[in-house]
């Protein structure tokens, strides 16, 4: 797979998290919505790492949102760094067990639909690189 494909690929995988997230919030599964929401911002992360890296398209098998804007020169501005901050902690709280029930605490609907927000503008904003 070439490095446009293989950035097609992880862009329409992230459209498709991108639905699920909104599934997932309407049910009332926010822990599970913002974990999710994580994977929406890093599969595009990893399709402009691809595009970016034509010799060696395949992103690093990482999931901190942090390294992988820096690992495509990403120039982030701060707002947008301070939301891709808090989404990656989306990854861990929603994932092991010792970190959920802390984490379905601080998913109320409300903090749940303000992180949505912030995931698709951070989503918006990439898809605009």
């Amino acid at each position: 797979m070439n490095n446009i494909d293989l950035m097609n690929y992880w862009f329409n995988s992230s459209d498709d998290d991108f639905d699920t997230m909104k599934v997932l919030f309407e049910n009332h599964k926010n822990t599970w919505c913002l974990f999710i929401g994580h994977l929406v911002i890093e599969k595009i992360l990893k399709g402009l790492y691809a595009r970016n890296n034509p010799k060696d398209p395949i992103a690093p098998k990482i999931h901190n949102l942090i390294l992988l804007s820096q690992k495509i020169n990403l120039n982030v501005p701060n707002e947008m760094k301070e939301k891709i901050q808090v989404i990656n902690t989306f990854n861990i709280s929603a994932r092991y067990d010792d970190y959920k029930k802390s984490f379905e605490e601080k998913c109320t609907n409300e903090y749940t639909a303000k992180q949505i927000k912030n995931i698709e503008e951070v989503y918006k904003w990439l898809k605009e690189q």
